[in-house]
């Protein structure tokens, strides 16, 4: 095992010179079989190279946050402005009409509910590849306590989720839980988007931070950022302008779209950003004018 005593600080990451590209859209995933590509394609619009991800998973370790009382009632009617829907099987299952056409990432593991002093401590599989497989999933996500409690488990769980989506074509995705004794630094997550990439999840899902670009060229596939806590519109749009100008592949925005005043602006809003090129600026006033048409 190497040893980290006498590890050099890593600080060339070759900002100037381009992934290969393996003859594949997604960065990193070339080497993937056609079934996988396929579903990646669902999940990255290939014209842009990025995606839009609706979160609405808060419930399995939260109950009823505010946004998330009805799902069938808040989420439904934005799925038309969104490239994934990443929930849990009940939501999607009982909220979430078979019709859509959206691409569905299911979040497949189980936390400890937020009651619990570190949620890190009670974390499994909750749904597994087979139950994917009937609910007819483009990916799954494995959350990853890294430096938590949980972190041995939670790495298994994903190298197993991994082990098995690679056997039915099934793109997973890791997402990164930042570990109770573990800061929200850029160095904690050049460790832990390095680490879920190298034991085998097709893209990643992490924070934005300071010296993002980092981030992103050190880890060899796709990164979405999570949208994280509420925050105004505007500095919400910057924040998924200043991910997507520093590499991020896309955003999986949850409370920053239904828990805004107008979550069907907001999401049009963020995907102008992400698949169109718009500064937070341009999508700030796309906001508005949407918002204030349908007053």
């Amino acid at each position: 095992m190497p040893d980290a005593i006498g590890n050099k600080v890593p600080k060339n990451y070759h900002l100037d010179v381009h992934a290969p590209e393996q003859g594949f859209f997604a960065k990193g995933l070339g080497n993937s079989d056609w079934g996988m590509k396929n579903r990646l394609s669902k999940l990255f619009n290939p014209e842009s190279g990025n995606t839009v991800m609706l979160a609405f998973d808060h419930g399995y370790i939260m109950g009823p946050t505010s946004g998330l009382e009805r799902v069938d009632v808040t989420i439904a009617p934005v799925c038309k402005y969104v490239d994934v829907l990443m929930g849990t099987r009940g939501a999607i299952r009982t909220c979430i009409p078979p019709t859509v056409n959206n691409a569905i990432c299911l979040r497949a593991t189980y936390d400890s509910s937020v009651l619990v002093d570190d949620m890190s401590v009670g974390t499994g599989i909750g749904a597994d590849m087979e139950a994917a497989i009937r609910m007819n999933v483009t990916a799954v996500a494995i959350q990853c306590f890294i430096g938590g409690a949980g972190e041995a488990r939670s790495m298994e769980d994903l190298c197993r989720a991994v082990d098995c989506g690679e056997r039915y074509g099934i793109p997973v995705l890791g997402v990164t839980a930042v570990g109770k004794n573990m800061a929200r630094s850029t160095e904690y997550f050049l460790l832990a988007t390095r680490i879920l990439a190298e034991l085998g999840a097709s893209f990643v899902k992490t924070y934005y931070c300071d010296h993002f670009e980092n981030v992103v060229a050190a880890c060899p596939v796709p990164i979405v950022i999570a949208g994280g806590k509420k925050l105004p519109e505007k500095d919400a749009l910057e924040m998924a302008w200043r991910a997507i100008s520093d590499g991020a592949r896309g955003v999986d925005m949850g409370r920053n779209i239904f828990q805004s005043e107008c979550p069907a602006a907001m999401a049009q809003a963020i995907g102008a950003v992400v698949h169109k090129g718009s500064s937070a600026k341009e999508a700030y006033e796309m906001y508005q004018e949407i918002k204030n048409s349908t007053k």
